[in-house]
């Protein structure tokens, strides 16, 4: 054995055992005649003692150690004199009597403990390094305990975990597919599943009536904080169930994950808002309620007084900022440009301060007395002490530019604490959205994403606003302003699967040689079916109070998908490139 106990294990209460332990040498230093060693592996660290009188030996040994030398160390738990209560095995040291040194080390380009003195890049070029850090190790164990707890709450409610492929056909609806080559199919590619959407609904053909899979999926698509080319999903579906019954099983399974990880117990049941609402009120279908600042319509009461700006806009919104009429001009002007910015989209921003001696002033007031302007403010729920800030234009993209100002303000003014946690579903979403750049509408959520049953008339409707109306049967689960999970009651009949291909622009023969298969399956005893897919990684983010999904990934790409580490996406050599019928169009 190399080891009787780990380092984060030994307690006064074993003072004078004889132990091993192994693992990495986190510092060394020398304190008079003495050498102290911190010793770590993944459970913690231990600090080792070589006494001034030692052997020379084990003297000369402890002086040569460098950090992250792999080493052996045998000693007696001894009670420290100077006790750390920082550390949980701050009350004990080993006083050394041997040690082995299992292999060396190069000096580490970044220091290996809590707040590493490395850059992003360097830490992500030394990932296996990085790696050894507590914090990442504890986002990898906070990981591990959510997916085992999801495991124990499915199996305990009936759920097969069965796996589904990762080459499957490419039908490119949203985010693009990573292909795959085949050899023995010359000219023939594979797809890398986007989620295993399809063969989820086939095994509810298949008669398997609860699914679930903590799956791998991939997208090719522009990469942020929160997203990845390969991430993972907690994948489910439920056979002869309605919306009721998904949100009930799955409210329970996040209820249950809140009290086995975290020890927090969260509403029973979760607050609904419909997706109307969600934008009216927040300006986003995944609103962080943990703060008010809600967005409030004052189209009606702003237009009509001669301010061109408001009388020539279908719109007109506001938030009020709770304590902010004191934000100079300085700060509003800089507010201003940050709005006029292409990630929010704004041509302007107006403001209404309410004093603190009562007066009321704003970059309107040439058109509006002080007392309309304390009535648009009291619309707005402003009081004294507030600002009210005011953007303009189409309805939609007006509220989605307050949503992204209300988020940006919470934030600067500390209101997104990251250990409040506000869960929410939001349902009734539109079915389709309409591009005007394509002229033709596109799902909102899937193609497989069934209409409420109260809106089918609606759905076979030739007219566009009709069909504008139509509401899914889906839903979110939204938790501190992010998606979390999102699912729907499927399409389980042929005929109308044909229409919403229909309604899509998607032809027969299309249809048929993307989806083929499904569209058959259907044709041969389809129950009704539903269920939805959890962001895994976002959801250990947030557990962890992160903004952030790449400490939660072992081993995650940078923002232009590559990893640093292993030098990849990289070439390969003309003889795999003419296996695979490939010609290269790049030029080098």
């Amino acid at each position: 054995m190399y080891r009787t106990h780990t380092c984060g294990e030994l307690r006064i209460a074993d003072a004078g055992k004889t132990v091993t332990l192994a693992g990495w040498v986190q510092k060394s230093r020398k304190l008079g005649g003495m050498t102290f060693i911190d010793l770590r592996d993944r459970y913690g660290i231990t600090q080792l003692v070589v006494e001034a009188d030692a052997p020379q030996e084990l003297v000369d040994i402890a002086a040569s150690l460098g950090r992250e030398f792999v080493i052996q160390a045998t000693g007696k738990v001894v009670e420290r004199q100077s006790k750390n209560p920082k550390m949980d095995t701050g009350e004990i040291e080993i006083a050394l009597e041997g040690i082995n040194i299992l292999n060396k080390s190069l000096t580490p380009p970044f220091t290996i403990e809590e707040q590493s003195d490395g850059g992003e890049d360097i830490r992500a070029k030394y990932r296996y390094l990085d790696l050894r850090r507590g914090p990442l190790k504890r986002a990898l164990e906070l990981r591990h305990h959510i997916a085992h707890e999801c495991r124990n709450y499915l199996d305990a409610n009936g759920f097969l975990e069965i796996e589904t492929p990762y080459l499957i056909k490419s039908t490119p609806e949203g985010a693009r597919d990573f292909v795959v080559p085949s050899r023995m199919n010359p000219g023939e590619f594979y797809a890398l599943p986007q989620s295993p959407q399809t063969f989820k609904q086939l095994l509810m053909v298949a008669g398997y009536d609860r699914y679930f899979q903590i799956v791998r999926c991939f997208r090719d698509e522009d990469l942020r904080a929160d997203r990845q080319p390969e991430f993972t999903q907690i994948d489910c579906e439920m056979s002869f169930v309605e919306q009721e019954d998904v949100l009930n099983m799955f409210e329970g399974m996040m209820r249950h994950l809140f009290k086995k990880v975290l020890g927090v117990d969260i509403p029973n049941p979760l607050p609904r808002m419909s997706w109307y609402d969600a934008m009216d009120r927040y300006g986003s279908d995944k609103p962080d309620v943990r703060f008010g600042m809600t967005i409030h319509e004052i189209t009606a009461d702003v237009q009509g007084h001669g301010f061109s700006v408001f009388d020539s806009v279908p719109y007109v919104g506001a938030i009020a900022v709770e304590g902010a009429a004191e934000w100079s001009r300085k700060d509003l002007d800089a507010l201003t440009e940050w709005v006029k910015r292409p990630q929010v989209g704004a041509k302007g921003l107006v403001y209404i301060k309410l004093n603190a001696d009562g007066s009321v002033k704003s970059s309107i007031d040439k058109f509006y007395t002080p007392e309309q302007l304390k009535d648009i403010a009291a619309k707005v729920e402003a009081k004294t002490g507030d600002l009210v800030l005011v953007l303009c234009g189409p309805k939609r993209k007006t509220q989605t530019q307050l949503g992204v100002l209300r988020l940006e303000l919470a934030g600067r003014q500390g209101l997104r604490d990251p250990k409040v946690f506000a869960p929410l579903w939001i349902v009734d979403f539109p079915l389709l959205e309409w591009s005007e750049e394509d002229g033709r509408f596109y799902a909102m959520h899937h193609p497989f994403t069934a209409p409420k049953p109260e809106h089918m008339d609606l759905f076979y409707s030739d007219k566009k606003e009709d069909l504008e109306r139509v509401c899914a049967n889906a839903y979110d689960f939204v938790l501190n302003g992010n998606e979390l999970g999102g699912g729907s009651i499927r399409i389980h009949n042929a005929d109308v699967q044909e229409r919403m291909f229909q309604v899509l622009g998607i032809g027969k023969e299309e249809a048929e040689y993307k989806f083929g298969f499904i569209i058959n399956a259907f044709k041969f005893g389809a129950p009704p079916h539903g269920g939805l897919a959890f962001g895994f990684d976002r959801l250990c983010a947030l557990f962890g109070g992160q903004e952030t999904i790449r400490d939660y990934i072992a081993f995650p790409k940078n923002n232009q998908g590559r990893d640093v580490m292993i030098d990849s996406p990289s070439k390969i050599d003309q003889i795999q490139m003419d296996e695979l019928c490939l010609a290269s169009t790049v030029k080098e």
